[in-house]
């Protein structure tokens, strides 16, 4: 089967839209899918700073929607036709896996990041034979087609604008997760949230929907004009005493934080701006150690890492879905579609910040 993609080869190139082959249909517990959207994640770009970790070259895209086209059999619960959303990959069987804890899959890593299941290399080529990655986050689905574990292809309602949902599988998902989950909110909560991008705003939609009383800390003007359009207190992150404004804005403190900057100031900002027993998550990989400053742990404050959003993404994906629904979680209004061909137009337009969240959108069909 021949079909386009977007392929990286290298980490300082830039994308190039090929055709490539899969030499093999789905597994017993995979599906194809005809990709209908994908959105571009920071995630997917930070492979050109992964110091050759994740192998090049490779199709990209880890946050596909799509129609499944072709399925490995009946046991896989999906059927020719379905309406599905990708989210990450996982083995679903370690001990995270089974305690419904798949963002913690002891095989996470290899799986979604560093060249997926071992038993699929050399079935995904170039054009020319030349082997591609074997796939990214389970999907690789900067692509027209992609074949996807049925564990992480999640089934939605036909009636949906299917090509603006993918985000909702990962940097979305990330967002309200972190609150949903990770923190367990509840009304009357305070939550400043770091960072208005993607994963950032979703948090605010999230905890505005939860009744929660949230400040969102950006440096970009339009951003914390959407942070404040879906119901959060605006601050700026060059604001003077900044952690001091937070804890006066919120009667002492927050009780919980979300970095998605990896800025060590605003982390160390995030800790100074919690109330005692308040707890910081951070979502973002640090390039660096980071320093915390003396003092900002102390009277039981915590620091933690979040990853997909502790979630699990067959019960997030649809809930997400309803509330969006109920006119409480408009994640469409920071999309904005791309052709699949533009693909480098999306990735300069978010690296620059005049776009939340890119989706791109395949043409043609296979050949």
């Amino acid at each position: 089967m021949r079909f386009n993609a977007a392929v990286l080869r290298s980490a300082e190139g830039r994308f190039s839209i090929e055709e490539v082959a899969l030499h093999a249909g789905p597994a017993d517990d995979e599906v194809l899918v005809r990709i209908a959207g994908c959105g571009m994640c920071r995630t997917d770009l930070a492979v050109r700073r992964s110091a050759g970790r994740s192998p090049l070259p490779a199709v990209l895209g880890h946050e596909g929607s799509g129609v499944v086209v072709q399925t490995g059999g009946p046991h896989t619960g999906l059927s020719e036709g379905d309406h599905v959303v990708l989210s990450f990959d996982s083995c679903g069987h370690c001990r995270s896996c089974v305690r419904a804890a798949p963002a913690y899959c002891d095989s996470f890593a290899s799986l979604n990041l560093f060249g997926g299941r071992k038993e699929h290399a050399g079935r995904f080529t170039d054009a020319a034979g030349g082997e591609l990655a074997p796939r990214w986050f389970g999907q690789s689905s900067f692509a027209e087609y992609a074949v996807v574990p049925a564990r992480n292809a999640v089934r939605t309602d036909p009636a949906l604008p299917v090509e603006l949902l993918g985000p909702l599988g990962c940097g979305f998902l990330t967002g309200a997760g972190a609150v949903f989950h990770s923190f367990g909110v509840g009304p009357g909560d305070t939550l400043a949230v770091f960072g208005a991008g993607a994963v950032g705003l979703a948090a605010v939609m999230a905890a505005t929907a939860s009744g929660v009383v949230t400040l969102a800390v950006d440096r970009r003007p339009e951003r914390l004009a959407l942070a404040e359009r879906f119901g959060a207190l605006p601050l700026h992150a060059s604001s003077a005493d900044l952690a001091g404004r937070i804890r006066r804005l919120t009667d002492g403190g927050a009780q919980y934080a979300l970095d998605t900057t990896a800025s060590a100031q605003l982390i160390n900002n995030a800790l100074r701006a919690l109330r005692p027993t308040g707890s910081l998550g951070l979502v973002a990989r640090l390039p660096t150690t980071l320093p915390i400053e003396p003092g900002a742990l102390d009277q039981g404050r915590s620091i933690f890492h979040i990853c997909e959003g502790d979630a699990v993404p067959r019960l997030l994906i649809p809930r997400l879905i309803g509330l969006w629904q109920a006119g409480r979680f408009p994640f469409d209004e920071l999309i904005r579609t791309y052709p699949l061909t533009d693909v480098n137009e999306a990735e300069d337009d978010c690296e620059a910040g005049r776009v939340v969240k890119p989706v791109l959108l395949p043409e043609g069909g296979s050949r």
